[in-house]
């Protein structure tokens, strides 16, 4: 039986009102990290799921993306019981993680490259921990709205630390292992299958008011040398 749970939400449009198809390709980006997530946390009782959208498209008002979100917290808590969930979120994802992280199942999220208008509700997150990472050369989703709704949330009442993901774009296409490796990592500790880094835990720790929690630097995953042939 599971004891918590990870939900996964891929990105998509800003107006769409299409069906998505079965296989696109912002799920598809979000492969690894599903990968990544299931191999770590194999039989430690975490449940994953991804959300199917109704729609390509957040749809102004509608806010379609993040309806669906609340639609598969409420029946995940149908099938397993209120246990504690974490929200993993890529862009549109990641905006309606941060919209849907009121629910009461959901204790913390994880957002990558998210989509931050300055309009969007911030008081749901009070309580929550939320960690959001972001390329500096993104061109889609501005790195300076996901930093201004970071302090928005800080003041807010939420535990947040922003992480910048030096050398990287919107698709997270450069340093992909870091991605995936960061994800993972903040994701489980998040789940209390193990600590924080240390750095993360001193920057949620921070006062509301104090800027550094939201620019620390992404370490790079350290390279593995490749093996030397062995002669016989």
């Amino acid at each position: 039986m599971a004891r918590s749970a990870v939900v996964v939400l891929h990105g998509g449009e800003e107006h769409n009102l299409a069906r998505p198809r079965r296989l696109n390709l912002p799920l598809l980006r979000m492969h690894g990290f599903l990968r990544g997530l299931t191999r770590e946390t194999a039989g430690q009782g975490v449940a994953i799921a991804t959300v199917r959208y109704r729609h390509r498209g957040w749809n102004g008002d509608r806010a379609d993306a993040a309806q669906d979100a609340l639609a598969a917290l409420d029946e995940l808590s149908k099938a397993l019981g209120q246990v504690p969930t974490v929200l993993v979120g890529h862009s549109m994802g990641g905006r309606a993680a941060l919209r849907a992280a009121g629910h009461p199942t959901v204790t913390g999220l994880v957002a990558l490259a998210p989509w931050c208008p300055a309009s969007d509700p911030c008081e749901q997150l009070a309580g929550r921990d939320v960690l959001l990472l972001h390329g500096d050369r993104d061109t889609v989703t501005a790195p300076a709205d996901t930093h201004a709704f970071a302090a928005r949330s800080r003041a807010a009442g939420a535990r947040v630390c922003g992480y910048t993901v030096a050398g990287s774009g919107h698709a997270m296409l450069q340093r992909i292992p870091d991605w995936h490796r960061a994800t993972t990592r903040l994701t489980t500790a998040l789940l209390g299958l193990q600590p924080l880094p240390a750095e993360t835990a001193s920057a949620l720790a921070l006062p509301p008011s104090s800027p550094e929690a939201l620019t620390l630097p992404l370490p790079r995953q350290p390279r593995t040398a490749p093996a030397l042939p062995t002669s016989t």
